[in-house]
This record gives structure tokens, C-alpha cells and sequence, in this order.
């Protein structure tokens, strides 16, 4: 994993007050082949990223002057980038609010470096498709975020904007729910419920008929399949 991370050279924004705290992820990931670039406060860290390309962020909640949820939330609406929270709370509601602002994942102080780096690693490859897909009268661009419809773009969310690519990405194969709950939400407190409502909402956008759906097909007891109709 270390030679592939050499190789790579992701851009990773970290927002951390703490100075030896920033010092120490600023070396680690270096030593990890990333590129830190480290900043202790929120606006200096939405100026720079509207000014240049991050593969993921690191963000921490408690920060002075504008707060790590606010600058989450901000780059949320810029950008599906992978945003890892960290923060010194450690109680459940105060994760289920960074997830709420946007987060894709969540540590509690003091954590273990060798952890974060491997949270890292999951997000960026989560991060890893690649071109255009076109799948029957769907064409969906992951890297613009965008989804057409026989050319009509169409209005979705980010959570199911990930859904349909997962979904798109594996054409006839039965996807389960909990593969789809931990690539789509991750390491966080989601049922298949939330999944089943998301799936609802997405074929509404996507299918002529919703109750009849041709592309996203239910398996039974097992998950879902995306059919291509190419």
C-alpha cells in the first residue's frame, strides 16, 4: 500500500489548530508518498481549496473562528471529496452530526495514526473510478458529478449520486446491502432502511416507470443489480 501511495501523490487538506498534532500528520503522511498541505483555520482552508485540487480532506471540528462542521459543510457543497472528521468529542451524537455535515468518516482524539492512514486509504479508494459510464440512456460522469438521462441531466444527491455509480459500476451483479451500506456510507450508523428509501428516491429519477423499475432491479433477500440496458 505504501508503494502504490508513493507512486500517487494524492493532495490531502488538513485543518488541524493543534500544532504538533499538524506537524506529526504532516510528516506521516509524507512518509506515506501524500502531498499535506496543512492549515490551522477554516477560512484559510476554503480559500485554498477552491483554489486548488485535494483528493481528501482532514478536518478538524474544533477550530477557532469558523468550525470544522461549518467548513465541512461549505466543502461538501463545492465537491464529493472525501472529508475524514476528527475531533476530541466523543459521543454519539456529536459523530451522527459531523456525518450529517457531510463527513465521510469519523475519529475521536487521541487515535492512532497507523488508523487514520488506513481510513485514508479506504476513502481514496473509494475515490477510484474512472470515465464516463453510459449504461442504456444513463450516462453518468464521476468526474464532474453529473447524471444524464437521454442527454437531460438529472437532479440527484450526493449519497445518491455514489449509489448509482456503485450500482452502474457492477452491471448485472447482485450488489447486498450491507456491501452497499459500507461503500456508500461507510463507517457509520446507517440500516438498510436508509438504503432502501435512497433506492426508492433513485429510481424515481432515473426509471420511465419506478414501479417498474429496468435498471435497478431487487433481489430478494440478497440486494440489488444494476441491469444494463445497452
Amino acid at each position: 500500500m505504501r508503494e502504490q501511495a508513493r507512486m500517487t501523490g494524492e493532495r490531502i487538506l488538513v485543518v488541524e489548530d493543534e500544532e504538533n498534532l499538524s506537524r506529526a500528520l504532516d510528516y506521516n503522511l509524507r512518509q506515506e508518498g501524500w502531498e499535506p498541505v496543512c492549515v490551522s483555520l477554516g477560512e484559510d482552508a476554503l480559500s485554498l481549496f477552491k483554489e486548488s485540487h485535494f483528493d481528501l480532506v482532514i478536518l478538524d471540528i474544533m477550530l477557532p473562528g469558523l468550525s470544522g462542521l461549518e467548513v465541512c459543510k461549505r466543502i461538501r457543497s463545492l465537491s464529493d471529496v472525501p472529508i475524514i472528521l476528527l475531533t476530541a468529542r466523543s459521543l454519539e451524537e456529536d459523530k451522527v452530526h459531523g456525518l450529517d455535515s457531510g463527513a465521510d468518516d469519523y475519529m475521536t482524539k487521541p487515535f492512532s495514526l497507523a488508523e487514520l492512514k488506513a481510513r485514508i486509504r479506504a476513502q481514496l479508494r473509494r475515490r477510484g473510478y474512472k470515465g464516463k459510464l453510459v449504461r442504456g440512456e444513463i450516462e453518468i460522469d464521476p468526474s464532474r458529478l453529473t447524471v444524464l438521462k437521454k442527454g437531460t441531466p438529472l437532479s440527484l444527491s450526493r449519497k445518491e449520486f455514489q449509489l448509482l455509480l456503485e450500482l452502474a459500476s457492477h452491471p448485472g451483479e447482485v450488489l447486498n446491502a450491507n456491501r452497499l451500506l459500507s461503500k456508500i456510507w461507510g463507517d457509520s450508523i446507517i440500516d438498510e432502511k436508509t438504503l432502501q428509501v435512497h433506492i426508492r428516491w433513485l429510481r424515481e429519477k432515473i426509471e420511465d416507470d419506478p414501479s417498474n423499475p429496468k435498471y435497478i432491479k431487487t433481489v430478494r433477500g440478497v440486494g440489488y443489480k444494476f441491469e444494463d440496458q445497452a
